[in-house]
C-alpha cells in the first residue's frame, strides 16, 4: 500500500522509537522530488523513517548547521557566509549533486510573449521594466512573483539573471513555488519562475536567450543537462560530513538507477545513469 502525502512532511513514521529516522529539510523545489524518491525508498525499507519538509535552501542549511536535520535539501550552492559559521561550529558540509533544472520563467498563458532574453527577464524583475508593450507584448502592466528570500531559487535567479541587483520592492513574494504557478494562472499580466518539475498548463513557459542575437531556448531536460538553456542550476543534498548511516542509504538510492529514474518522472533531470535505460 502506497503511503499518503503531505506538501511540507511526508513519510513520517513515529509510532515506534525504535526505528531509525532520517530527516530531510530545505529546499521548495526538490521537495517534490525528495517526497517521491522517500515514498518509494520506503516501501522497501519499512524500518526507516523518513521526514521531509520544505521552506527553502536558506531553512535547510541552517538546520543541517543546527543539527536539527540529517540533510538538507538545495536548489542552490552552499554560499560562504554559510560556510564560515559551519565552520565555526566545526561542521563540515559535503555536497552531493542528485539531479539538474531548470529554472522556468512563466507567463499567464493569455499574455502573447512568448520569448525574452536574460537582460529583458533581469530588467522586469528589477522594475525597470513595467509593461508589456516594452517587451513586444500587449499594453498591460507586468505584475512580478518571486520566492522569499530563503528559498534558493530566489538567490540563484538573484545572482544569474538580475546580475545581483536587487528584485522590485513591488515584486510579489510567493511562500512556495505552487504558489507562483496559482498566481500566474490567475493573473493576466503576470510573470514569476519555477523549478521545472512545477510546470503546468496553467501556465506559459517562454524561450529564453543569452543575448538579444542568440538563440532562444526553452526549458527541457535536454536543454537543462546539456546547459544550453541559460538559467540550468544542479540541486543538491548536503550533509556534515561523508553521508553515514541510514541517510547515507537513503542518498545512495536516490543516485541509484532506480532513483535517477525517479528524477525524471517528478520532472528533474538526471546525473546518474536511469534504470531501463540503453545508455
Amino acid at each position: 500500500m502506497r503511503r499518503s502525502l503531505t506538501l511540507l512532511a511526508v513519510l513520517a513514521l513515529v509510532a515506534s522509537p525504535a526505528l531509525a529516522g532520517v530527516v530531510i529539510k530545505g529546499s521548495d523545489t526538490v521537495l517534490p522530488l525528495s517526497q517521491k524518491e522517500a515514498e518509494v525508498f520506503l516501501e522497501a525499507n519499512p524500518k526507516v523513517s523518513i521526514s521531509v519538509i520544505g521552506g527553502g535552501s536558506g531553512v535547510g542549511i541552517a538546520a543541517m548547521l543546527d543539527g536539527t536535520c540529517d540533510i538538507a535539501q538545495a536548489s542552490r550552492a552552499i554560499k560562504t557566509k554559510e560556510k564560515k559559521q559551519a565552520q565555526s561550529k566545526d561542521i563540515n558540509p559535503v555536497q552531493t549533486v542528485i539531479a539538474k533544472d531548470a529554472i522556468t520563467v512563466v507567463v499567464n498563458p493569455e499574455n502573447p510573449v512568448s520569448q525574452l532574453t536574460v537582460e529583458q527577464i533581469g530588467k522586469i524583475f528589477t522594475g525597470e521594466t513595467t509593461n508589456w508593450k516594452d517587451v513586444g507584448g500587449p499594453d498591460m502592466k507586468i505584475v512580478v512573483y518571486s520566492r522569499e528570500s530563503s528559498s534558493g531559487t530566489y538567490a540563484f535567479f538573484r545572482e544569474h539573471v538580475l546580475g545581483g541587483n536587487e528584485y522590485a520592492s513591488s515584486a510579489l513574494l510567493a511562500p512556495a513555488t505552487g504558489a507562483i504557478v496559482q498566481s500566474v494562472s490567475q493573473t493576466k499580466g503576470a510573470v514569476g519562475y519555477i523549478g521545472m518539475a512545477y510546470m503546468t498548463d496553467s501556465v506559459k513557459s517562454l524561450a529564453v536567450a543569452q543575448e538579444a542575437d542568440g538563440d532562444y531556448i526553452s526549458a527541457t531536460p535536454e536543454t537543462a543537462l546539456a546547459g544550453t538553456y541559460p538559467i540550468s542550476r544542479d540541486l543538491y543534498y548536503y550533509t556534515n560530513g561523508d553521508p553515514t548511516g541510514e541517510a547515507k542509504t537513503f542518498i545512495d538510492f536516490v543516485l541509484s538507477p532506480e532513483g535517477q529514474k525517479l528524477v525524471a518522472e517528478v520532472g528533474y533531470v538526471p546525473v546518474k545513469p536511469v534504470a531501463g535505460s540503453s545508455e
